[in-house]
Order: structure tokens, then C-alpha cells, then sequence
């Protein structure tokens, strides 16, 4: 199943986002990136490059060495939430998990695209920070629930800032629209397959489960010419340069990694008043290793 109009967070991004990120990417120090990995030899066991189990005291922002917080709005995907700075929006816990807070505030005055902004909302990035090429990347959390919620954990190509998107590529590991509260997404974009033509299948929980019930893991295993999804281990799709229709396959070099929770959007819909809030999207960790 392709995701449907998701590709309008990503266009909103390169305009959010190299307004509040690209040109920071280029003012960035430049990345950890890890040596694409020998994935493929298994004498050589696999090595963590990145991990965050987010220990720390409660309220305490997350580890700045590690993340960088976005802020602003989203006018291109019509989000309604304004991503806020600090630990406002996005703390721990103090029982080992990331918790980032969509609020339905406006404590500050913020304007976003359609005026005085009616959410608050935060997303984080390991840009300038750490990137990598190839392994497993996997991370254990429960979504929020409710419609117009948008949680979401992907990977956007370390040369964003020189060949913008979609050139850069981009990996969804798991995106989730509340109104499907069984089932995630993941996908590919790139040149030539890109917004709704991004290349990707869905994953459902059996028995009308949903996915903000309990925690899940949501990993992929990413090696030169494939990617690989699972959802708590169960493997439901496999991607290689065969699915891209002859176009570029953008996914051979590093990439940084994204945590956000939007609310509203063209693809989610906007909350309703069946909608509660605050929702949380809730992170245990997250872990990369070179396989």
C-alpha cells in the first residue's frame, strides 16, 4: 500500500525546514557519520553506533550531544501544531523514556500559517550530530491515539543541504495517521518516486489491536541495495533498487535520523472533537547498530 499524502510533511519540511534547518545544515559541524558497514559478512558481529535509552531525570530536556530541537510551523503539509524549543514539548520521563507532548496551547503567542497557532508539538533531529550508512536502526514506542494525531520516526539523506529533497532520499521507518490506529507505514522516497509515488506497504495488527495500546519496535535493516521493515520483529517488506521504477536509488551513503508528532495535516485530517489532548508519543529508545 503506498502512503498516501504523507510526501506533503516531506515537502513541508524542505520548506520548514531549510528555512529553520537547512540552513542551519549548513552551519552545522559536521556529522558522525559511521563507515557504511560490512553488513553482509557474518564473522563480524554488529556494533552500536548510536544509542538512547532517554535515562535522566523527569522533565530534563533530551541529551543535546545527541539532538537537536526544530521549531516552527508547517505551512506546506498544513500541520496545525507549532514545534516548540527545549524541553516544553518533548522531556523525559524519569522511567527511561523520550515523551513528546502534543498540547492543544498557545502559551507563547506563536503564529503559524494559518494564524495564531492552536498546538504545540515538538521534533527532533540527530543532524550535524550523527548519521550513518547502513545497519539496523530500530526504535521501541507507543504512538498517541486519536484522529488528526501524526507520530513519526524516519531518516532524511546527510546531503539534504546540497542536493535538497527528494535527491537526498528518505526512509520512513514508521509513520502512523490516527484514524488507522492498526496500522503504520513504511516508506521510500527519492527522485522519481517521491510524495505519492513513494514506494513503501503497511503493516496491520492482528485482531483490531492498536498501536497506542502498548509499546512496539520499529526497525530497519538497511544494507547497500536494500531495505528491509519489521514491526516487532516480523519482517513486511523488502525494498531494493528493482522497486524504484529505473530512477536513482538514493539510499546508498549516510543518513540522520527524525522523531516528531505532528498534529493535523492533509494526510492525518485535523483533530475533531472526538480528539483528546495532550497525546504522547511515547520513546523507550533508540538504537543503531552497523547490522
Amino acid at each position: 500500500m503506498t502512503v498516501r499524502s504523507s510526501w506533503r510533511r516531506r515537502a513541508s519540511l524542505y520548506a520548514a525546514s531549510l528555512a529553520c534547518c537547512a540552513a542551519s545544515l549548513a552551519a552545522m559541524p559536521s556529522s558522525a557519520s559511521a563507515a557504511p558497514a560490512p553488513i553482509d559478512s557474518p564473522a563480524k558481529a554488529a556494533a552500536a553506533t548510536f544509542t538512547d535509552d532517554f535515562n535522566g531525570a523527569a522533565g530534563s530536556a533530551v541529551d543535546g550531544g545527541k539532538w537537536q530541537i526544530e521549531t516552527g510551523d508547517n505551512v506546506n503539509n498544513h500541520e496545525r501544531q507549532y514545534y516548540t524549543a527545549g524541553n516544553s514539548n518533548a522531556a523525559l520521563d524519569g522511567q527511561g523514556n523520550l515523551v513528546i507532548t502534543a498540547r492543544k496551547e498557545n502559551p507563547n503567542n506563536y503564529q503559524c500559517w494559518y494564524g495564531r497557532c492552536e498546538y504545540t508539538s515538538a521534533r527532533l533531529n540527530t543532524s550535524g550530530k550523527f548519521t550513518q550508512a547502513y545497519g539496523h536502526v530500530e526504535a521501541r514506542m507507543k504512538v498517541p491515539r486519536g484522529q488528526g494525531m501524526w507520530p513519526a520516526f524516519w531518516m532524511l539523506g546527510d546531503d539534504i543541504g546540497s542536493v535538497g529533497w527528494p535527491a537526498s532520499g528518505e526512509i520512513d521507518v514508521m509513520e502512523n495517521v490516527g484514524f488507522e490506529p492498526s496500522t503504520v507505514h513504511g516508506t521510500l522516497h527519492g527522485p522519481g518516486y517521491s510524495g505519492s509515488g513513494g514506494i513503501g506497504a503497511a503493516y496491520t495488527l492482528p485482531g483490531g489491536q492498536a498501536f497506542a495500546d502498548g509499546f512496539h519496535t520499529f526497525a530497519v535493516d538497511w544494507a547497500p541495495n536494500s531495505v528491509k521493515w519489521s514491526v516487532d520483529g516480523n519482517v513486511y517488506q523488502t525494498r531494493t533498487p528493482a522497486d524504484v521504477g529505473g530512477n536513482q536509488w538514493a539510499f546508498n551513503k549516510p543518513f540522520f535520523l527524525i522523531l516528531n508528532l505532528a498534529v493535523g495535516g492533509y494526510w492525518p485530517g485535523d483533530p475533531d472533537g472526538g480528539t483528546s489532548f495532550p497525546q504522547q508519543l511515547v520513546v523507550d529508545y533508540v538504537h543503531v547498530t552497523t547490522q
